[in-house]
């Protein structure tokens, strides 16, 4: 399984790009890959092919009307773990012995 997060963005139009992202969002919501939303980007949990089909329509949209993107990724895979989005945090959380600000 994989943990991708990534974060696309148009350059070129404007200070405020909420709405492109939104467009990703909805995306990624649609897409029934699961996901985490942050505020610098979105983590994906799946297989390969999956979260990089699921940027790769992010991308397509966003071209339609941008000249320009601005896209970072980041890759961690595992072999065979599964729900990673919510385990790693509370692995941190136990050695803690608190919850954090999610």
């Amino acid at each position: 399984m994989v943990l991708l997060e990534f974060s696309m963005s148009p350059l070129g139009k404007g200070e405020s790009v909420g709405k492109y992202v939104a467009r990703s969002l909805a995306i990624v919501d649609e897409s029934g890959v699961d996901y985490r939303l942050n505020p610098m980007g979105t983590v994906l949990e799946g297989e390969w092919d999956d979260v990089f089909g699921v940027v790769k329509r992010c991308f397509e949209r966003m071209r339609k009307d941008c000249n320009r993107i601005s896209c970072s990724i980041k890759v961690d895979y595992r072999k065979g773990a599964r729900g990673r989005l919510s385990a790693k945090v509370a692995s941190v959380e136990k050695r803690l012995g608190k919850k954090l600000r999610t």
